[in-house]
Order: structure tokens, then sequence, then C-alpha cells
């Protein structure tokens, strides 16, 4: 294998190790103080003396009967430019909502996405708004609760309300407004007819029934998740059921933030107005079946005797596309709220990478062009560092022929030819190590270009030409039935031995781009390094297409750069050369 590929092979292992590292002696025991500090939270306040209030949530939010409800309740019709479903009457539980934009698959007879299901549904999905009172005199809206309708028919230019008498001097008016996009706000008013103050608290919650497959890869979070104090808290499904169905409970000590439940590329997320502070939570709830909850527990608001008070929530669901949560984050003021895309350790790169491509996109009119333009940046980027590391290795190579007559010399006497070694690098002016730094800067470029493809749903479904459609997925073709032109399906092999023709083409360029350099003078090591390619195609056939045309179009652009600085140390040899026996 060439001095670059050996140095990126080390580079990840080096990097790997790290993460490693990192992870057990950082990650792991600040995770383990955190939950001890939860579990004390839960039950005490700041003062010591129990959380009424939490348990009163946790009454009505957790305690419900499992059998469903009947599903002949009235409803309400939500239709908009990206959302259409109903909400029932029935704890005004926002809890049947399609995506109208976005098909399961890529045929255009699959059905569109369903993110809510009703509660009547075998695996309800759903949004709720309520309020809890510490006076167990005080009837309050849950999700037991029946509404009267008074609209029948939310749109963007038409907001629809409900009411409530909970029979003892409280009135719960209710409007649900919709944008175009996937933002719901919740608008309360409670009127009082009492004569003395009644102190409520409002939540907010989204709850989900049954454990959704997932991707259950390492590099992706699917679960719940929020952000608590301007920090991201992430809990899978596997965590919230192994930790006793205790999860996460967080007192705010500054206001704002949201909570939520997240796919891939769906988000359903309540969050309060950011004004306030709030008790979120996180966690598998208890009974005959796994349900997962995200919520808030707000404040305590006062509605005064013959007066009457408002309060406002939001419920997003739908697409986590960025520019929407960007948006919603600088008009709402929410904090981070584009961490519900999981960018990674490399959030500092990816999302930039990913304006970038976007860029690209709207210029060239495809994805997979921008891809290849910004691959060609890349190098651009990084062509004076791969320049020096090209000279480097050529200079590694014209030395190889004395570094080995030093090992010959040298024998089993390893310290002798270390020494002899470095001398020699010294008097020539080489530095062995300067190929790794470009391939070093690549590591995070490409860690973070894959996570751009994997996680971004404007790259779900995009098309490139010929037979990609869908640059976020595996080239779908197979060398073992010649890529489509023999009569039947390899559907039933695994991704890594199905081969498309994409990760075929990167490993042909690896090997040119491998031709270019001298074999290690080991030759077990140069037996092994022969297999590399064969290697990287059976691991690249696993990755998005978008990703293995990137990798192919930058050792490409890598067998270019090399070939041409080569040609220059040639020619400027000969000229020397030449200059010498004039001399002479």
């Amino acid at each position: 294998m060439s001095p670059e590929n050996r140095n990126l092979i080390l580079a990840i292992a080096v990097s790997m190790a790290i993460l490693v590292l990192w992870q057990s002696i950082f990650v792991e025991p600040q995770m383990q103080a955190v939950q001890e500090s939860q579990k004390l939270s839960q039950k005490l306040n700041s003062d010591g003396t129990p959380k009424l209030a939490h348990k009163n949530n946790d009454e009505q939010l957790q305690i419900e009967k499992q059998e469903r409800p009947p599903e002949d309740m009235p409803r309400i019709t939500i239709s908009a430019p990206m959302l259409e479903g109903s909400i029932t009457s029935r704890g005004a539980r926002i809890d049947d909502l399609t995506l109208k934009n976005y098909r399961v698959s890529l045929s255009d007879t699959s059905d569109n996405v369903r993110l809510f299901d009703r509660v009547s549904s075998a695996n309800p999905y759903f949004s709720e708004f309520g309020w809890v009172s510490q006076d167990t005199g005080q009837p309050m809206p849950s999700g037991k609760t029946i509404w009267k309708i008074l609209d029948k028919r939310l749109t963007p230019q038409t907001p629809v309300r409900l009411s409530w008498d909970n029979g003892n001097g409280l009135t719960f008016l209710r409007t649900i407004t919709i944008n175009d996009d996937y933002l719901i706000k919740i608008e309360d008013t409670i009127s009082s007819s009492l004569d003395n103050p009644v102190s409520l608290n409002p939540y907010g919650l989204v709850r989900r029934t049954g454990t959704p497959s997932t991707q259950g890869m390492w590099i992706l979070h699917e679960g719940l998740l929020g952000v608590f104090d301007t920090t991201l808290k992430e809990w899978t499904y596997s965590e919230l059921q192994d930790n006793n169905k205790e999860g996460l409970s967080h007192i705010s000590e500054d206001s704002g933030g949201w909570a939520g439940i997240t796919d891939k590329y769906w988000l359903a997320a309540v969050m309060p107005k950011q004004s306030e502070k709030v008790n979120f939570s996180m966690r598998a709830l208890s009974g005959t079946e796994d349900r997962y909850q995200a919520d808030f527990l707000g404040e305590a608001i006062s509605v005064p005797g013959r007066g009457i008070v408002k309060w406002s929530g939001y419920l997003f669901a739908g697409a986590k596309k960025v520019d929407l949560l960007d948006k919603y984050e600088e008009e709402l003021g929410i904090n981070h709220f584009d961490l519900a895309i999981d960018f990674g350790w490399f959030y500092f790169l990816t999302k930039p990478f990913f304006y970038a491509i976007t860029y690209l996109n709207s210029l060239l009119g495809n994805f997979g062009l921008a891809i290849i333009a910004f691959t060609i940046i890349v190098r651009l980027v990084l062509f004076p560092l791969a320049n020096k590391s090209y000279r480097s290795m050529g200079k590694m190579r014209e030395l190889a022929p004395k570094i080995q007559v030093l090992r010959e010399n040298a024998g089993d006497d390893k310290a002798k030819m270390n020494q002899e070694m470095m001398a020699l690098y010294k008097k020539e002016k080489v530095n062995p190590a300067a190929g790794c730094l470009p391939i070093l800067l690549q590591i995070p470029v490409f860690f973070a270009l894959y996570k751009v493809l994997y996680v971004s749903i404007e790259m779900r479904h995009a098309p490139f030409y010929g037979w990609i459609l869908d640059l976020s997925a595996i080239d779908p073709t197979s060398m073992f039935n010649l890529f489509g032109l023999l009569p039947y399906s390899v559907d039933f092999l695994p991704a890594f031995l199905s081969i498309g023709l994409w990760p075929v083409l990167m490993g042909i360029t690896m090997f040119l781009q491998m031709r270019l350099n001298p074999p290690p003078p080991d030759p077990i090591q140069a037996k092994i390094f022969q297999y590399m390619p064969i290697f990287f195609t059976f691991l690249l056939a696993t990755f998005p297409a978008g990703l293995v045309i990137y990798w192919t179009w930058n050792n490409l652009l890598s067998i270019v750069q090399q070939w041409w600085i080569m040609r220059n140390m040639g020619e400027k040899k000969v000229s020397a050369a030449g200059g010498d026996s004039g001399a002479g």
C-alpha cells in the first residue's frame, strides 16, 4: 500500500482509540454522575422537601388505562401544506399526522410517511397539552378530558377552538393554530368565576407506544432527546428500558428548552415559551406495553379570582429540515433546535458542509454534482499540504534503495537501524511523517460528509444520474448480476456482498493510486496491501452512494495531482542531471 493509505489506516486507528478513551474516561463517568443527581432531584426540591408538583405530574401523565378509548369521538380535521390528519376531542390530543411531501419509499405509489398514530391504534403516537393542580378539588384537563369542539377544520388560515368547563369555577378555551410548515401553537385561556386565585401548572408531552425499529447505528441517535440549560440530552429506547424506566428529570436553571422523540428524519417535540422555566422529563412509562414519553411541566401560574390568564406552548411535528429548525431557533428563541439533527462530534464541520453542498446544489441542480464540486473544493483547500505530502513521498521513494541497504547492514540490530535511518532522513532533509497531516485532515472531512449524507433529510431520495436514485442509500446495482444486465435479482445478498458499480469504480481508482507508489520493502506487507483495494470495495459497498462518489472522485484527483508532482520532480531531476553533465 502507498504511504498515504498506510497513514490513513494508522490515523483511523488512532482516532478510534481516542474516541474509545474519551468515552470511557470522560463521558461514561459524567453520565453516571448526572444520573445519580437526577435520581435525587426526582425525589426532593432544592430545600429537601418532597416534590409534590412532580408527583401530581406523574399521576396525571403516567397513570392511564391500557385499553384503547372508543374511536367515535368527534375530531378536528387538519389540512396544511405539509401536514394532514386530525385532532381528537378526547384530551384534545394531536394523534393523527401524515407528512404530505414524503413517501415511505421511492415508488410513486408508496404511502406517505405517517408520523402520529391515533390513540385507538395498535401503537399510539401523539402529543398532548394540559394542566395539573395541587388542589385536588379542581378537575384539570388531561388525556381523558372530552373537549367541546367549536371549529372543525384547522388550516394555516383558520385556527380552531375547543372549550372545557371543569364544573368548579374554571373554564378552559384552547386555540390551536398551524403554519405552512410543521409548527403547531397551543394557546389556552383560563377564566375563573371563583373568588380566590388558583395555582395551576401547564404541561406538554409527546408519547409513543411500542418500541420502533431503528437503524441501530452508533453514529445516529434515535429515541428521546431535548435541550435543557443549553445542553443536549439523549436517551435511546433501550437505555430507558435498562434504566428501570427512571429516565431523566431535569429542573431547568435557565428558561426555555425543548424535548421530544426523534427518528432518523422525523421529529416530534414540545416546547414552552422560551421565557419560562420548566421541569423536563424523558422516560419509559410503566405498564404492560413499551411506552416512552418526553414532557415538560411548567412553573405554577396563578389564575386570579374573577379573572383570566393566558398561556401558550408549541409542538413541532415533521421533517428535520435544517433551514426550518434554524428558522424556529431564531424566531422563537429555541436554544440549539438544530441539534435535533444528529450532526455528531464534527458538528462544526458537518453543518457548514451541509450548507456548502446545499448551495452548490442550488447552482448545479443536482446533489450528486454538488458532491463532486465539493470534492474539488476540498482538494483545492488541501492542495498545498497534499503537494508537500506527495513531494515527501517522492523523496522517500528515492531513498528506498538506501534504506534497504541499511536494513541489510543492520541485520537484527533495530536500534542501530533506527539510528542510521534518522541520520539519513536528517542528511537528506526528509520528514517521513509529512504525509500524515493531509490524511489526518481528511478524516474529519470524511466523517462530516458521511454525516451530511446519512442524517440530512435533504439528501433523502436525492437522485444522481443513471441508476443512482437515492444518494443517501447504497448503490442498488450488483456485480453478481453484471449490474442488472442478467435477468435475476440479488436482493437476498447482504449489502457488503452486493457491491455496486460505484464501489467497484472506487476500488479501481484506489488500485491505480497505489500503483503510483512502490510497494513496501517487507514482502508480507506488500502482499497484504495488494488486497486493500478489494477490502475497501467491500467496505464502501455498505456506504451511501454519495459518499462513494466523493471517495472515487477524491481518488481520481489524488491520482492526477500525484502524477503531476512526480512528473515535475522527474523533469527537475533530469534538468539537474543535464546541468551537471554540461558543467563537467
